[in-house]
């Protein structure tokens, strides 16, 4: 068996490249499910019915966000799926992507049942300024323009994706860790938001969730990024 500690010994065909195609596959199954199993949920705990949020509001407006800044983590947790050969880094990307395509398609099918729209208006003005003071909406870490719509804190431009798709063993683990460490320190301000300002109950039990789980997580990874010879980026 290859080592997976070096920098060369990422396959590009086989039954890794098959199981990875599979994986995302399931996956968009998986998703397609739980869109719909959101919205039937969303039903029988009574959202969508009589008082719905507004596009303005919290709770939508954090089910946009999150769920955009979620799509992010899912492609690079599934990316990794496919390129990793460390075992302990495809289990992370396994987690990642199973826990929020799940919270992914709960949030699209509250904004289904709330006939709102799942892209649209500024990002993050749900938040209040004083929330999103040190994070400039306007560019990226190396303080460049990013265009329309706006990265939100957090996110891999897309110069980074192409330079972790570019890369293969030990040194695309450490740049995967390094991008999903700041991704999940990025998403953690608006988790917390959502947890202390939502007005509908299960939107704040979920972003108390996700605030809980991704601070876990960032720990865990952070271990494991230097247990692999690199540092974290500075969080966003």
């Amino acid at each position: 068996m290859t080592d997976p500690g070096t920098d060369d010994d990422r396959g590009t065909t086989g039954p890794g490249r098959s199981r990875g195609w599979l994986t995302g596959v399931l996956v968009a199954v998986i998703a397609l499910g739980l869109l719909v199993a959101g919205g039937g949920l969303a039903v029988a705990l009574g959202i969508g019915r009589d008082e719905q949020p507004t596009t303005d509001s919290v709770a939508a407006g954090f089910s946009r966000d999150m769920s955009r800044h979620h799509l992010q983590a899912v492609e690079m947790a599934n990316l990794a799926l496919t390129e990793t050969t460390d075992p302990e880094i495809r289990q992370l990307a396994f987690d990642i992507s199973a826990t929020q395509t799940n919270q992914l398609g709960r949030m699209q099918g509250w904004l289904a049942l709330w006939d709102l729209p799942f892209n649209g208006g500024e990002t993050m003005a749900w938040m209040t300024d004083a929330e999103m003071a040190g994070h400039d909406m306007g560019d990226d870490a190396a303080g460049h323009d990013m265009g329309s719509p706006a990265l939100m804190p957090g996110m891999a431009t897309e110069a980074e994706l192409a330079e972790l798709r570019s890369l293969s063993g030990t040194a695309f683990d450490r740049m995967f860790l390094q991008l999903m460490i700041r991704h999940h320190q990025g998403g953690l301000a608006m988790a917390e938001y959502g947890q202390e300002h939502s007005d509908v109950d299960v939107v704040e039990q979920l972003a108390r969730s996700i605030a809980e789980t991704q601070s876990a997580e960032t720990a865990t990874m952070a271990a494991m990024l230097r247990a692999r010879g690199g540092e974290p980026l500075p969080a966003p």
